[in-house]
């Protein structure tokens, strides 16, 4: 079921809201507008929306995409490209994980595209009944799935195999978010491997349907690759990959990415604690003087992580800066409002996004909890309750 959208953020109703993400749709369209521009003008966008759309709401965010005219979609399993059917998601849909080929029916029933993991699974599918529509999946040194150049009598015969209609041949980049020297020669010689495989099934008049290689850093980095389709996932979103990114800040002005979502809260209560005493879990913190404490509505059974206790991770309230103090709880944090002013039961935390004139980046939490920003988004819990504004 489909969540309203509201026409911007002011006219969203907090009220009965405990955490919750916010999702900017206008942003979503800016950033397929500059990732549209990196591209060839006959080379189309394959929206990303696995693991529930990076925790922005996989049905809502297709659904934008379609309307603004994105024809073709990814995720990583069947219940995954499942939900996305029976929420009357019109395009392709690709899985680009294993599906067990015991449930081909459902592939065939739902009009989904499944990824050949090897020449045995696609073997394996083609002896079950019925046609079934499928990309197939190259190795190019990520080693996760697909066939390598070595085995390129293993590629072609996949061509040859009944009740399997090959629309599209794919592989993936696993080292493109990098400048290293070392990991830019990796990939290029992804590139290259790619390639090969590529010429020597042209070179057997093989129809090879939509080719597509790029990923996000692919599509930024790499601009000399010149395929059928594209698969941005986390420039979608607005974001980088590494907390500590050093790639997609150097982009012109014309080329930033606009994050899409926010991550809020409520002060459910703001108490006033004497000099010695223990905040939270574990006797980790103790306040050496007078403090003004907040608890927030927000835990690590949330997607907030745990791992940023004890690490000074910023907060804002009314526009301005507050921090944690003790121990993330599973359902509740605390944080220290001491310098902040007037902070009372029901005000909103920014945990990441935009407050008054500050901004606190996702990548603070990316960052002090160990993880990458793929990670801290799409860990987001299902009881943050997702809105959506232009």
């Amino acid at each position: 079921m489909l969540s309203k959208i509201y026409k911007n953020r002011d006219e969203i109703d907090t009220s009965r809201l405990r955490a919750f993400a916010e999702i900017n749709l206008t942003n979503f369209k800016h950033n397929i507008d500059v990732i549209n521009n990196m591209l060839d003008d006959d080379c189309e966008i394959v929206g990303v929306v696995k693991a529930n759309a990076y925790g922005h709401g996989a049905v809502q965010v297709a659904s934008y995409f379609e309307s603004i005219g994105i024809k073709h979609f990814a995720v990583a399993c069947i219940s995954e490209a499942i939900e996305l059917r029976k929420s009357n998601i019109k395009g392709e849909i690709i899985i680009l994980g294993y599906t067990p080929v015991c449930q081909k029916d459902e592939l065939i029933k739902y009009d989904l595209t499944q990824a050949l993991i090897d020449s045995k699974y696609a073997q394996e599918l083609s002896e079950l009944p019925g046609v079934v529509k499928c990309h197939v999946a190259l190795n190019t040194g990520m080693n996760r799935i697909g066939e390598n150049r070595d085995n390129i009598e293993n590629i072609k015969s996949i061509y040859k195999m009944k009740n399997l209609d090959i629309t599209g041949i794919f592989s993936h980049l696993c080292r493109a978010d990098s400048e290293a020297e070392e990991d830019i020669l990796f990939t290029r010689k992804q590139i290259e491997n790619f390639d090969y495989i590529i010429e020597k099934l042209k070179e057997d008049k093989i129809d090879l349907g939509e080719v597509h290689l790029q990923n996000s850093y692919g599509i930024t980095t790499y601009r000399e690759i010149h395929r059928d389709l594209a698969r941005p996932g986390i420039i979608l979103y607005g974001v980088p990959c590494d907390p500590s990114d050093e790639i997609l800040c150097k982009l012109p002005e014309n080329e930033q990415f606009r994050p899409t979502m926010s991550l809020r809260c409520k002060v459910a209560m703001v108490k006033d604690v004497p000099a010695g005493e223990n905040i939270g879990y574990g006797n980790n913190f103790t306040t050496t003087t007078p403090m003004k404490i907040a608890t927030i509505t927000i835990g690590y059974a949330d997607g907030f992580s745990r791992a940023v206790s004890k690490k000074d991770f910023k907060v804002l309230v009314n526009g301005q800066y507050g921090r944690i103090i003790g121990n993330v709880c599973m359902d509740q944090t605390m944080i220290d409002v001491s310098n902040i002013d007037d902070v009372k039961e029901g005000d909103i935390v920014t945990l990441f996004g935009q407050d008054g004139d500050n901004y606190l980046p996702v990548n603070q939490l990316s960052k002090l909890s160990g993880t990458i920003t793929n990670e801290t988004l799409s860990c987001i819990g299902s009881r943050v309750e997702r809105v959506y504004h232009l």
